[in-house]
């Protein structure tokens, strides 16, 4: 697909401001959300080199058709990022066979990212700021009934580790039901308008968040998923 770019002031200042609709003509819907999520993960004065690396490779060689792009992206940055999170042998194996043009039906996607959906956003889920809002909240909910200080911080922090666990599985279990379905429908059928609509950019920014232990240096993985993205572009092309 063919692209007719802005001038790259106009294209940095849209990914700055995470337009929605990209400067440029043929620029498709799910390249858009994912590079205006990159660019937000990115500290500024990197945000906008990779900004400038994107826009020189848009251009008269356009951006490759249907998905192929994506499953490599995925084979070969944000697997291999996930893998001390999850097990991602199968999805890999699918993606690389999808690449080439041979992608597998829905239920095999399904089976093969339902568990690692699982994984990821019980890693992505924000434990810390959860269980300190419920340790305050049953805490002075305690004081408020009378119970002395000790045993009403003793109370916060039971809550805090009963509800913070339960609300994880649940932020889990919802977002691999609710996208599930929709990645294994669009991967199977080569569909790109059905893998934007499965908000992209998010899952980019729970993978960041999901592998943020494990990183060397701040933003790191963010890094690593943009210039995964580009090369997975170039690779594409025929």
């Amino acid at each position: 697909m063919a692209t007719t770019t802005a001038a790259p002031a106009a294209f940095r200042a849209a990914l700055r401001t995470g337009s929605a609709e990209p400067p440029a003509a043929g620029v498709p819907d799910w390249l858009w959300r994912l590079a205006t999520a990159v660019h937000g993960e990115l500290p500024p004065t990197a945000a906008d080199a990779w900004a400038d690396r994107l826009h020189g490779l848009l251009g008269p060689a356009g951006v490759p058709a249907g998905l192929a792009a994506v499953h490599l992206w995925q084979a070969d940055t944000v697997l291999p990022l996930l893998a001390g999170t999850a097990d991602t042998a199968a999805p890999a194996e699918l993606h690389r066979a999808a690449a080439q043009g041979a992608p597998a039906e829905p239920d095999t996607w399904r089976s093969a990212l339902d568990p690692l959906l699982l994984r990821l956003y019980d890693a992505a889920y924000d434990r810390a700021s959860a269980y300190a809002e419920g340790h305050t909240g049953a805490r002075d909910y305690a004081l408020a009934n009378g119970y002395a200080a000790a045993e009403a911080d003793a109370y916060g922090h039971e809550y805090a580790r009963l509800s913070s666990e339960a609300n994880a599985r649940a932020f889990a279990e919802a977002h691999a039901e609710a996208l599930g379905p929709a990645l294994a429908a669009a991967y199977a059928a080569d569909d790109a308008q059905g893998y934007a609509a499965t908000f992209p950019g998010a899952h980019l920014k729970a993978v960041v968040r999901a592998t943020a232990a494990t990183a060397e240096t701040p933003r790191a993985q963010a890094q690593f998923l943009a210039d995964g993205l580009l090369t997975a572009l170039g690779a594409a092309r025929p």
